[in-house]
Formats: structure tokens, C-alpha cells, sequence
């Protein structure tokens, strides 16, 4: 398990690898970076052989993209090189199946960013970089566009920017055979609910759903899908108690597909819901997150765990989960991280 952080703009450890007990879900520190600046989020290539992770968050400068070699043998760490994100604040980085780009969201520039990437995991300078501008009803949020995440369709064909400064899902058509791979599609860009503020998404396993966590209004959007097109059929309270201010933040579905689970900030709670036939949620519960500020969380491959990073009370948390029921036991709660802010994972 890959764990990102914010060093305080700092360099310091930054990425921590540890060692997840399939049985027990344990957790064992095996190796940590050096002289890394707010390696905020990470994801793991397809193929499983890099790490990128995007650095030099959160500074009133240009942020990086950053590429690790993974050791198979024992997940340590090997930095490669860095491109620039072409943008203030990059909060969301992802890698195309073909592993030939990588696809940063920019959130204080407004602006997506697609580099390419060689066979041995370094980057290129980027060949593609996108502008967006508009503003929404919160004036202190909404200000400007903020590039929230970048979701890669199912079959990798279409690219999903949740727009959480203009109430937005911009969608774009992916062609990895072109040198600039994103297609404007704006037929396809949808309109979500004036401040809500969408951030993540997660697509079903049967690829026929996607849903979107809104951070401003604290709900969970439930869409059809299919080539592209997003339809919504529900909206649901993801928070425990209403609030005069929400502030949700990641969302995941299980590997069987039918339970989905989100963090919200500042209550401090893992939402829990049932996925029906038809993709419709229904709450099961709530789970204290044992610390505050779970910005990111995440599901063992297994699906037997689920694991939450509390940005602020620097620790992480690791849940059983009944597959059965959907509901979450806390295991343990002590491993210290300073401010860790992302959690993906490795097979081997």
C-alpha cells in the first residue's frame, strides 16, 4: 500500500510503502522516500510497474507530476523523473491502460493536463493542456473552474473531469492513437446542482453506473452510463447529520460490486450503502473514520479491507468489511503518518 502525503511544503519522507496483511490486515512499513514535496496523490500504472504521483501541491507555483519505479520484489521506491503539471495545485493523477499517458487534474489552475510517458516509466513534457473557465453560486468556492479528479471511462475511451468551481462534468472523448489524445466532446459535458460541487467518481464493475461525491453539498449522485453519456437517476445525503457547511471527499465501490462507500470530512464518517440490481443506493450505515479529516480512503484489492487516511490526526485506519452486510469494523488505528492525503494499492 502507497501512501501520499502534504510534508508542509517541505521536502521530507513524503511516500510511505507499507505491507498489507491479507489475513489479518496488519500493516508493516517497508520502505519511504526521501526529499519529496506534498506528494499529495499517487496512482499506480496498469501495468504495475510505476508510481506517479503528483508533487509541489498546494504552493502558489506550478506543480509536478512524478514518476517512481516499483520494486516488485519488496515495493521500494525508485524516482525516475518530473514533468511540470502546467498547473497550480494538481490534485489527481491518472494512468491510460495503454500506459503511453498520464492525466493530471489541475484544482487551483482550472486545467487539465495529459502527458506522455516512455517504457521505462519517465515522463515527457506535456502535449496537452486544457483551459476551462466559469464560476458557480459559491462565491468562495466557486470562484473559478477547479479540476477535482480525472476518471478514465471503464474502456478508457472517455476522460471525466469533475468541475467543482462551475458545477460540471466535463467529459472528453480519449483517443490514444493521436499525439494530443483529448477530443472535445461538450454534448456530452453535463450540468450537476448549482453548489454541489462535485469531486470523485467511482464507474460499477458492470461498467452501466458511475457515481460522483459532491464535497460542497455532501451528496452522492447515482448516473447511467453508456459510451460517454451520463445520466442521472438519484441523489442521496452521503453525511450522517445535516450541516451548515459539508465537505465530502473520496468515493469507492467494492470489488463484487454491491456496496459503495465515501468519506466526509469535518463529521469524520465512512458513509455506507447497498447497491441495488438497478444501481439505485440505499443507506446501510455510518462509521466513525477515528480521526479527522479523511480526505482519501480506499478498498484492498481482496475487498476484505477498507482503509482511511485521516489527513489532520495523522493516521490510518484499517477496517474489516463484512462482505455480506457492507459494515466495517475497525481493526486498528495506530500507524502515524504525517498528513497522509492518498492510499493505492499493489498486488503481487
Amino acid at each position: 500500500m502507497f501512501v501520499g502525503t502534504y510534508t508542509d511544503g517541505k521536502p521530507d519522507k513524503g511516500i510511505y510503502v507499507y505491507e498489507l496483511n491479507p489475513k489479518t490486515g496488519a500493516l508493516n512499513l517497508v520502505f519511504n522516500t526521501e526529499n519529496i514535496v506534498n506528494p499529495s496523490f499517487l496512482t499506480v500504472s496498469p501495468d504495475g510497474k510505476f508510481l506517479y504521483a503528483c508533487t509541489e501541491t498546494k504552493l502558489p507555483q506550478h506543480g509536478n507530476v512524478s514518476a517512481f519505479a516499483i520494486n516488485s520484489a519488496d515495493g521500494s521506491l525508485k524516482f525516475i523523473n518530473k514533468q511540470s503539471a502546467n498547473g497550480e495545485n494538481p490534485v489527481y493523477v491518472s494512468v491510460h491502460k495503454n500506459n503511453k499517458f498520464v492525466i493530471t487534474a489541475n484544482y487551483g489552475e482550472g486545467n487539465v493536463t495529459v502527458l506522455s510517458k516512455n517504457t521505462d516509466g519517465s515522463l515527457n513534457p506535456y502535449v496537452q493542456s486544457i483551459q476551462f473557465s466559469g464560476t458557480s453560486i459559491n462565491k468562495e468556492r466557486q470562484e473559478k473552474p477547479h479540476i477535482h479528479s480525472a476518471n478514465l471511462s471503464p474502456k478508457n475511451d472517455f476522460l471525466f473531469l469533475p468541475d467543482l468551481g462551475t458545477d460540471k462534468i466535463r467529459t472528453f472523448k480519449f483517443n490514444d492513437s493521436q499525439a494530443k489524445p483529448l477530443i472535445e466532446t461538450n454534448h456530452l459535458t453535463i450540468n450537476t446542482e448549482a453548489g454541489g460541487g462535485p469531486r470523485h467518481m467511482a464507474f460499477h464493475p458492470n461498467q452501466k453506473f458511475a457515481y460522483s461525491i459532491e464535497e460542497l453539498s455532501g451528496n452522492i449522485i447515482g448516473y447511467a452510463y453508456k459510451n460517454g453519456q451520463l445520466s442521472k437517476f438519484q441523489s442521496i445525503v452521503s453525511n450522517q447529520k445535516k450541516a451548515d457547511i459539508y465537505s465530502s471527499a473520496d468515493i469507492h465501490i467494492s470489488p463484487d460490486g454491491k456496496f459503495l462507500y465515501a468519506t466526509n470530512r469535518v463529521e469524520n464518517t465512512v458513509s455506507i450503502f447497498k447497491i441495488a440490481s438497478n444501481g439505485l443506493l440505499t443507506l446501510v450505515g455510518h462509521e466513525s473514520t477515528y480521526g479527522e479529516t479523511p480526505r482519501n480512503f480506499n478498498i484492498d484489492p481482496t475487498g476484505n479491507f477498507v482503509i482511511v487516511a485521516n489527513q489532520s490526526s495523522n493516521n490510518i485506519v484499517v477496517f474489516r468489511r463484512n462482505p455480506q452486510t457492507g459494515l466495517l469494523t475497525k481493526i486498528s488505528d495506530d500507524t502515524k503518518v504525517l498528513h497522509p492525503s492518498c492510499l493505492q494499492f499493489k498486488t503481487y
